[in-house]
């Protein structure tokens, strides 16, 4: 018998996560977050949401969250707020980004502090970038062709040491 490499994510509690919203189901929404099975989020788990004032979540939305519940017994079950209550930088992502999935190794790369590689690309230019445990990464840059090159180097970071990975950014920004 020779253990295989997980290939699914499995939840951590208090690990942050993008989420796809498959389904709204009475006050909860149904997520898959790359695991085995699909995590719930209640609508009230939003900075200022109440019976009144929902958050406006529709199927197929991108949700940054973090996990209250994972254990193996129990459906995982995120929320977008801290425990203090506020967003902290969680909820629905925005639609005009490019969703892509790359090694939980590379992600916790990219996630540590001082990560080198998200220095050195915040200097070609200005993007946004969500960063989930799950291995889903989302970008946006000012224009697609600005995103996708983003994409591409993270995508190839996985491959390049970092003297290759400086070269590759030194040709891309004209030095």
């Amino acid at each position: 018998f020779v253990p295989q490499p997980r290939l699914q994510y499995v939840p951590v509690k208090g690990d942050h996560v993008i989420g796809i919203v498959t389904a709204k189901a009475g006050d909860v929404f149904k997520l898959d977050v790359g695991g085995s099975e699909q995590a719930s989020l209640s609508y009230l788990a939003f900075e200022g949401a109440t019976k009144r004032n929902r958050p406006n979540v529709q199927v197929g939305d991108l949700i940054y969250g973090q996990f209250l519940v994972a254990n193996k017994d129990m459906e995982p079950e995120m929320v977008c707020i801290d425990s203090s209550g506020r967003s902290n930088g969680m909820g629905i992502i925005g639609q005009d980004g490019f969703l892509f999935k790359v090694s939980l190794g590379l992600i916790r790369k990219l996630l540590a502090p001082k990560s080198e590689i998200i220095q050195e690309l915040s200097q070609l230019y200005p993007f946004e970038l969500v960063l989930g445990m799950n291995g889903r990464i989302w970008v946006k840059a000012k224009t697609v062709q600005q995103t996708l090159i983003i994409v591409n180097i993270l995508e190839a970071c996985e491959y390049m040491t970092a003297e290759q990975r400086k070269q590759a950014l030194a040709k891309l920004s004209g030095n």
